[in-house]
C-alpha cells in the first residue's frame, strides 16, 4: 500500500491531520491502514501525526435517539455496549481494560440526575460518549500493533466560541463553532506531547462552562480543520469511504468526474450544495490559515483523491453539478410590498424568530420567495404551520414542499450562460419555481419538484460535458470516471490505424487530405452485429459512407443495404453487381414522386412517412405492399441535429394518424408488410429501443399484415477518449427479451456509423502552427469541406500527430483548416506533441462514416482522394 503526500505538501517538520470517519474506525483492516497511513505520514514529513476518528458507524445515531430521550434507552445503551466489547474481541484486545471505564461512564449517563430533564449539557455529553469511546479503543489497539501513539481528550484543546446573541440555546451547545488561531504558547503546549503520533476525537469541544459541547453535523470533519488551523499544519487530510469529491454524485452519475484539485471556494460551494463527502464548515478555517486539505480513500489510498489549497489553477467552467432534497420555499405574495420601506426586514425578522436560516432568495415588486435548506434547518411542520401563520398577517403565503434543488457550481457561471442551452431544454418537462444565481458568480442553481429530479442528474452532467460548460479535458482539475476508479469501464481496443502508421505515412506522401478505410474494420464490426441471435435482417445505411469497396464488402457478409435517394440505389446497382432488389431497402424523405416511382419499378423495398403521398399519387402507390415509417413521438441522440424523432423532426408519419393512414390505404390496396423507426443517432439506452419495439409492435396489430419491424439504426462508437464501446451483450439481451415478447414479427437493423466509422480517417498536413493571444492553432490542409461533422454538430474526433505519435502529448492547440468560416475547426484545445510542426502529417480518427458522403467543394477546394486498405503491407 502507498499513499504517498504530493511533492509540494510534504513538508518538513510541523504536524499533519488525519481525520477517518465513522466506516473507517469499523473494521479492523481499517485500523491497520489507519495506523501504516499515520507512520507513513511521520516517516514521509519527517514530523508528527495527529490522528482524528469520528464514533463507530451508526454509533452518533444511537446516541441521539438516547439523547432525545428514547424510552429504550437502556436497551439503546446495553446494545452499543455489546457492540464496543465485540469490536474488542475483534481486535483481540481486553475489553475491561480498554473500555471498562468509558462504559461505564456510558451507562452512568442513564443515572445522572439530569437525564430525566435532559438538559442540553448532559446530551452533550451523551453525544461525546462515541468518539470517546472509538478513540480509545483505536490508541490500545494502535500501540498494541507497535506503533508509537498517545491519546488525548480534544476537549482540553478545541475550545467553543462564545455563544453569540441570536443563538439559540441548542446552538450554543449541540452545534458550537471553535477558535482556530493559536499562539505559540498553545503550540508549545500541544507539542509537550511524548508521542510522535497522536489520536484525538472529532466532534467534541470545550464549551465556555468548562463541560462538553458538540459541534453538530459535520463535526468530525471540522475537527480536523480546527486542529489543522491551530497546529498550522502542513496538510489535513480527511479519510472517507470515497475517494474524493466528483463532478456529481457517483452513485446517481457513475460517469461523474474526481475533482483532482480546488480551490477553497468551489469547494465551500460544491459541500454546501449538496456533495456530502466533506462538510462545509470544515473548509474556512484552513482556506483562513491557508493549510492544504485532501480527501482521500481508507480502502484505496493509492488513489490520489482530491487536494483544496491556495495553488488550485483558475479554470472557468462547471466543476460539479449537486442535488439537494428535502428543499422547502415559502412564497410570500403582496402587493402591498412594492417600494415599501423596511418589508423585507419584516419578513426576515419572522424566519429569525422561529430559528430559520434562509438559503436562497428570489423577489419581485410583490413577491418574495425564499428556500429553507433541511440540513441547517430543524424544518417540523410545527415551525413551519408556525412560520406561515405569523407571515400571514403580511402575505399572501405558499408552502412549497418537498423540492429538490439542482446547482451548477463552478467559477465564471455568467459568462457560461450561452453554453448552457441544452442544461435549459433538460427543465423544459419539469416545474421550476425558482432560478437562483449566486452573486459571487459560483453557483446556478434551479428548484423544482423532488419527485421532478429523480434521473435528471446524468442527463445534465452529460449535457454540460458536450456542450462545453464542463470542461473536463482539464486534467489539472478533472480526474477519471467513478466508473474507471471501479474498474466497470469496457475497453477500447487498439484502433487499427496505430498497426497500420508506416502505411498511413507512405499513403500521405501522396498528397493529402485524404480519407483511407480499413475494410478488416468494417468486416470485424459486421460481424459483431451478425451475432445478434434476435435480429433477422441487416441493412447498411450507405448514407455513412457509400465507397464501392464497402459496399461490396458488407454485401459478402450479408448485409442488405439501405438507401435515401434514387442516385443511392443506382449506385449500388452499378457497384455490386447482380443484387438481389429485395436486398435494398428504400427510406427516403420529401423525395420527388419519380424516385418512388422508379425505385418500386426496380423491385426495391419501399418506405412511405406520411398520409399525403397515397392521396397526392394514388396510382403510384395502388396495389403496392410498403413499408410505413412511424413517428413515434419522442426522439433520442448526441445531438440535437440527429434526434430524428418528435414534432420538430421532419421524419415519418404522425402517431396521431395512423388510422387516418390505414383508411387511405386499404382504399388503394396498399399492403403494409414492415414498419419502422429510426429515433436518432449515437443512442446508448437500452430502455429506447425496447420502447421502439414495443410501441412498434402495437401498431402492427393495428394493420394486421405486419411481418417486420425495422428498429432503424443509430448504434454509438466511442469517439471521445472516455467513450466506451457500444455494449452489444447488453443490447443483444434486450433484443432477446423483446423477440420473446413479440414473436409474430421480425426484427430489423439499418446501422451505418457503427460499420465503418472507426474503420476510416482522414489524413492532413499541418501547415501552419500560429500563436494569438495566448491561443496555439495548428492549421490543417483539410478543413470542415473534407469533414463537417465538426462544424455541423460540435462532434469530437480524436486528432492525432502521426508523424510524431510517440511524442509526449505535452502541448495544447486548436487544430483549425482553412476554410473561411469561424466554424472551420477540429477541436480545440487538444493535446498534441508540443513540438508540432508544419509538414507534419496528422490524422483525424474515426472519420469513415459522414466524411467524404458529406464533404464538399466549399471555397473551390478539392475532395479529398479515398484510399482502401485490405490485407497485410507487402
Amino acid at each position: 500500500m502507498s499513499a504517498a503526500l504530493p511533492a509540494q505538501d510534504a513538508a518538513s517538520g510541523g504536524w499533519i491531520v488525519l481525520k477517518f470517519g465513522g466506516t473507517s474506525v469499523s473494521r479492523r483492516h481499517r485500523w491497520d491502514t489507519i495506523g501504516k497511513l499515520a507512520k507513513q505520514r511521520a516517516e514521509a514529513t519527517g514530523g508528527r501525526v495527529l490522528v482524528v476518528v469520528s464514533a463507530l458507524s451508526g454509533v452518533t445515531n444511537e446516541l441521539t435517539a438516547i439523547a432525545d430521550g428514547s424510552e429504550d434507552s437502556a436497551a439503546r445503551v446495553a446494545a452499543l455496549e455489546a457492540r464496543h466489547r465485540g469490536f474488542l474481541a475483534e481486535l483481540e484486545l481486553d475489553a475491561d481494560a480498554v473500555l471498562g471505564a468509558r462504559l461505564a461512564a456510558l451507562r452512568g449517563l442513564l443515572d445522572d440526575p439530569r437525564a430525566s430533564s435532559r438538559p442540553l449539557d448532559w446530551q452533550a455529553e451523551v453525544l461525546a460518549q462515541g468518539e470517546l469511546l472509538s478513540s480509545t479503543l483505536g490508541a490500545a489497539y494502535l500501540r498494541a500493533s507497535g506503533l508509537d501513539f498517545g491519546w488525548m481528550d480534544a476537549r482540553e484543546w478545541l475550545q467553543a466560541l462564545p455563544p453569540q446573541a441570536n443563538q439559540s440555546e441548542w446552538a450554543r451547545r449541540l452545534s458550537v463553532n471553535c477558535h482556530w488561531e493559536s499562539d505559540a504558547a498553545w503550540r508549545e503546549r500541544f507539542a509537550g506531547q511524548p508521542t510522535r503520533m497522536l489520536i484525538t476525537q472529532g466532534f467534541i469541544a470545550r464549551h465556555e462552562d468548562g463541560g462538553t459541547a458538540v459541534l453538530g453535523r459535520g463535526g468530525s470533519d471540522t475537527s480536523a480543520a480546527y486542529f489543522g488551523a491551530l497546529l498550522g499544519a502542513s496538510r489535513v487530510e480527511i479519510w472517507t469511504d470515497v475517494p474524493g469529491m466528483f463532478s456529481a454524485n457517483p452513485r446517481e452519475v457513475p460517469d461523474a468526474r474526481l475533482l483532482s484539485r480546488l480551490g477553497y471556494a468551489e469547494a465551500q460551494e460544491i459541500t454546501t450544495t449538496g456533495a456530502k463527502v466533506l462538510h462545509p464548515r470544515s473548509i474556512k478555517p484552513c482556506r483562513d490559515s491557508g493549510v492544504p486539505m485532501a480527501i482521500l480513500d481508507t480502502e484505496r489510498p493509492e488513489l490520489p483523491g482530491t487536494v483544496i489549497d491556495r495553488s488550485a489553477a483558475t479554470v472557468a467552467g462547471v466543476k460539479a453539478i449537486s442535488r439537494r432534497n428535502g428543499v422547502v420555499l415559502v412564497s410570500v405574495e403582496d402587493i402591498g410590498m412594492w417600494q415599501q420601506v423596511g418589508y423585507l426586514a419584516d419578513v426576515f425578522a419572522l424566519f429569525r424568530k422561529h430559528g430559520l436560516s434562509v438559503d436562497m432568495i428570489g423577489t419581485s415588486q410583490t413577491n418574495v420567495t425564499v428556500s429553507l435548506d433541511p440540513s441547517e434547518n430543524l424544518l417540523s411542520q410545527n415551525v413551519l404551520s408556525a412560520l406561515a401563520e405569523d407571515l400571514g398577517k403580511i402575505g399572501r403565503v405558499k408552502v412549497i414542499v418537498p423540492c429538490a434543488a439542482i446547482t451548477l457550481v463552478g467559477r465564471g457561471i455568467r459568462s457560461l450562460l450561452h453554453r448552457l442551452s441544452e442544461v435549459f431544454s433538460s427543465f423544459v418537462h419539469e416545474r421550476v419555481h425558482m432560478i437562483s444565481q449566486s452573486s459571487n458568480d459560483l453557483n446556478l442553481t434551479f428548484v423544482i419538484d423532488e419527485a421532478d429530479a429523480d434521473g435528471l442528474l446524468p442527463q445534465l452532467h452529460a449535457a454540460l460535458i458536450d456542450s462545453g460548460a464542463m470542461p473536463v479535458q482539464e486534467t489539472e482539475v478533472f480526474g477519471p470516471r467513478w466508473r474507471e476508479i471501479n474498474g466497470a469501464v469496457r475497453p477500447r481496443p487498439q484502433p487499427w490505424w496505430q498497426l497500420e502508421r508506416p502505411r498511413l505515412l507512405q499513403l500521405a506522401q501522396t498528397g493529402t487530405p485524404r480519407y483511407v478505410y480499413h475494410l478488416p474494420t468494417v468486416r470485424e464490426r459486421a460481424r459483431q452485429l451478425k451475432e445478434l441471435a434476435a435480429v433477422d435482417r441487416r441493412y447498411y445505411a450507405i448514407k455513412a459512407n457509400p465507397h464501392p469497396a464497402i459496399l461490396n464488402a458488407l454485401a459478402e457478409e450479408g448485409f442488405g443495404l439501405e438507401c435515401v435517394s434514387l442516385a443511392e440505389i443506382r449506385h449500388v446497382f452499378a457497384v455490386v453487381p447482380g443484387i438481389d432488389p429485395a436486398r435494398v431497402l428504400f427510406t427516403p424523405s420529401f423525395a420527388p414522386r419519380e424516385e418512388y416511382e422508379q425505385a418500386l419499378a426496380l423491385g426495391v423495398t419501399v418506405t412511405v412517412d406520411n398520409v399525403e403521398l397515397l392521396r397526392n399519387w394514388p396510382e403510384t402507390f395502388r396495389g403496392r405492399s410498403l413499408w410505413l415509417r412511424i413517428d413515434l413521438g419522442h426522439g433520442d441522440g448526441h445531438h440535437e441535429k440527429v434526434n430524428t424523432g418528435g414534432k420538430e423532426a421532419k421524419f415519418g408519419l404522425s402517431a396521431q394518424r395512423v388510422d387516418e393512414f390505414v383508411q387511405e390505404a386499404r382504399g388503394l390496396g396498399v399492403v403494409i408488410t414492415g414498419l419502422h423507426a429510426h429515433l436518432g443517432s449515437g443512442v446508448e439506452n437500452m430502455g429506447h429501443w425496447r420502447q421502439m419495439c414495443d410501441e412498434l409492435a402495437g401498431f402492427a396489430r393495428r394493420f394486421g399484415t405486419v411481418a417486420t419491424l425495422d428498429i432503424g439504426g443509430g448504434l454509438p462508437i466511442p469517439y471521445a477518449p472516455e467513450d466506451e464501446p457500444f455494449d452489444l451483450e447488453a443490447w443483444a439481451a434486450s433484443l432477446a427479451e423483446v423477440r420473446a415478447v413479440h414473436p409474430a414479427f421480425g426484427l430489423v437493423i439499418e446501422p451505418g456509423r457503427f460499420l465503418v466509422a472507426e474503420a476510416g480517417v482522414l489524413l492532413a498536413r499541418a501547415t501552419q502552427v500560429v500563436e494569438k493571444d495566448g491561443v496555439v492553432r495548428v492549421g490543417l490542409d483539410a478543413g470542415m469541406n473534407a469533414l463537417v461533422r465538426p462544424a455541423m454538430y460540435d462532434a469530437w474526433h480524436d486528432i492525432v500527430n502521426l508523424q510524431r505519435i510517440d511524442a509526449p502529448a505535452d502541448g495544447q492547440f486548436d487544430v483549425v483548416g482553412p476554410i473561411c468560416e469561424s466554424s472551420d475547426l477540429f477541436g480545440k484545445r487538444r493535446r498534441l506533441p508540443r513540438d508540432t510542426a508544419a509538414g507534419d502529417v496528422m490524422l483525424v480518427a474515426d472519420a469513415g462514416a459522414y466524411g467524404h458522403s458529406m464533404a464538399s467543394r466549399y471555397n473551390l477546394r478539392e475532395l479529398p482522394p479515398e484510399d482502401v486498405i485490405d490485407g497485410a503491407m507487402a
